[in-house]
């Protein structure tokens, strides 16, 4: 009769048939795997004869108990409760035909008996823990503090996370992609004793690009990773170790027999949100049984360390180019649209889009011959003070920097990123510009400095939005009929007036006091078009 051990906890079941005879233990090729650190390599042997279940202590450090009691030798049945360290499994009869049994184990881990009928040594899936958290509990540093003498497992161990943190340390001082793969590949040599170790990295599809393929002697080796076990690893999530690929059933692959790939190691680089982002890969092309648990234990860990590297590494590159291009936005738009444009790759297409805009002309009267009678340093400090309180206006009301064209202002509102209210925003920032002269002006005469006065241009309509220039220099404007419009209302206003079309009029939602200055010839226009004049 079969018995079936099952965790307290629910997250581990075990079957065991008639004449089997299997270690349970924490070492990766244990029978029956169980990853806790108070669960010793080789940690206790059980043996099912069909009516009970003998289990024996091999000398484990937290003992093996039977319904609470500690135990070297017993035996259990139906009913009764096996602690391994400080995990129970609750025993039960299993009453479904043993022909349907075989002699597999009802679990994600390889039975002794697939053990032996394949090569491969041993098969991870990454929804257990992670193979650093293995290394980790295997450590078992309370146990390690506890005891005057380290055994040599333990120092062995030890030795494995001071390198996992150098390794650690290694892989965040890379400061590219490149340099970080070359990092892993160098690294993986120092530690194992491979002949070959290859990188893929998975691209936007899913599907998977090498990136390094190296020898030992740190020339390229020229060959990819074998289909079948990089297929497996990433599309089970699996690590895997063989110990002799050309014959592991598991692998089918030409590419093995083609590569002469003997030992085999193979994991996932999963990162956060359980995402693989490639394999890492190394083997040996002449002696088999070359790996063991303990190496894949630790290739496991490490590839965990350098997909966490390889994540930082995107996010770090990311963060610098949406810096950069929102310090390049940000000269030109409102900082919070500027912010969005970053983080948004698409706001702005390359080539250009038709957008409607509203579109907002300031030019200074009089400006040429007041800058003849000024010396030039008084002239460009009277320019920056001026722009500096006009484009925040511009800034304020979420409007886009368009260019300085000498002494004028040109300035936008609906490209790249528009809103439900462009039109009432620009003119919301004309009446703006006007108060904020108003205050410059009387700071200016308590100075002995000129007043200026300037006239302003609205308009609204569609425009051509992009990038315009040549290949050595661009800029993000608009261009178009609405934008020549505003532009020579503005010439055509005086000084402290706001000209409007009778388009930009009607996108208004809440327009202020208007009156109708008629019709007005403009150059470029065939026809007159009506103008109304903001009153103040």
């Amino acid at each position: 009769m079969p018995f079936r051990l099952t965790s307290t906890a629910g997250d581990q079941t075990f079957e065991l048939h008639d004449g089997a005879t299997l270690v349970v233990g924490r070492a990766s090729a244990s029978d029956l795997p169980v990853f806790d650190p108070t669960i010793s390599r080789r940690h206790a042997e059980l043996t099912c004869d069909g009516i009970v279940i003998r289990v024996r202590d091999l000398g484990s450090s937290n003992g093996t108990f039977v319904n609470g009691a500690r135990v070297t030798e017993a035996s259990v049945s139906p009913g009764d409760t096996i602690a391994f360290g400080k995990v129970p499994f609750r025993v039960a009869s299993v009453t479904r035909p043993l022909a349907t049994l075989g002699s597999e184990l009802v679990s994600d881990e390889p039975t002794a008996a697939n053990m032996r009928s394949s090569t491969i040594l041993r098969e991870r899936p990454f929804s257990q823990a992670g193979g650093l958290s293995r290394v980790l509990q295997s450590a078992n540093l309370s146990e390690v503090k506890a005891q005057a003498v380290m055994t040599d497992e333990h120092a062995v161990t030890a030795k494995k996370l001071a390198l996992l943190l150098e390794v650690s340390k290694q892989l965040s001082r890379a400061t590219d992609v490149d340099a970080l793969l070359d990092t892993i590949a160098g690294v993986v040599f120092q530690i194992l004793d491979v002949d070959r170790v290859a990188i893929e990295l998975l691209d936007g599809d899913g599907a998977r690009m090498p990136r390094i393929s190296r020898d030992r002697r740190g020339e390229n080796a020229g060959r990819a990773i074998p289909q079948s076990i990089a297929r497996k690893v990433v599309d089970e999530k699996v690590a895997v170790l063989s110990d002799n690929a050309p014959q592991d059933e598991r692998f089918g692959g030409q590419s093995i027999l083609m590569q002469s790939v003997r030992s085999a190691m193979c994991a996932p680089l999963i990162g956060s949100e359980d995402r693989v982002h490639g394999v890492l890969y190394v083997d040996n092309l002449t002696t088999t049984q070359r790996f063991d648990d303990d190496d894949l234990d630790f290739l496991v860990a490490f590839s965990n360390i350098a997909a966490v590297a390889l994540e930082n590494s995107a996010f770090a590159e990311r963060i610098r180019r949406e810096t950069l291009v929102r310090s390049n936005f940000e000269r030109f738009f409102a900082p919070n649209l500027a912010a969005r444009i970053a983080g948004s790759p698409d706001a702005v297409r390359l080539g250009g889009e038709k957008r409607t805009v509203a579109v907002l002309f300031s030019d200074i009267r009089g400006f040429t011959a007041l800058s003849e009678e000024m010396r030039p340093d008084d002239v460009a400090r009277l320019l920056s003070e001026y722009f500096t309180v006009m484009v925040e206006v511009v800034f304020r009301r979420a409007g886009t920097l368009d260019k300085f064209i000498g002494d004028a202002i040109m300035a936008q509102w609906g490209a790249p990123i528009g809103s439900t209210d462009d039109a009432g925003s620009a003119m919301a920032a004309a009446l703006e510009m006007l108060k904020e002269l108003d205050t410059l002006n009387a700071k200016w005469r308590t100075q002995g400095r000129p007043a200026l006065q300037i006239g302003i241009g609205l308009n609204y309509g569609e425009s051509f939005a992009g990038y315009i220039g040549s290949e050595r220099r661009l800029e993000y404007t608009v261009i178009g009929d609405a934008v020549n419009t505003a532009s020579r209302l503005c010439a055509a206003a005086e000084g402290g007036e706001i000209l409007l079309t009778g388009e930009m009029r009607a996108a208004l939602s809440a327009p202020p006091p208007m009156a109708e200055r008629g019709t007005m010839e403009l150059r470029g226009k065939s026809q007159p078009i009506p103008v109304y004049s903001v009153v103040p």
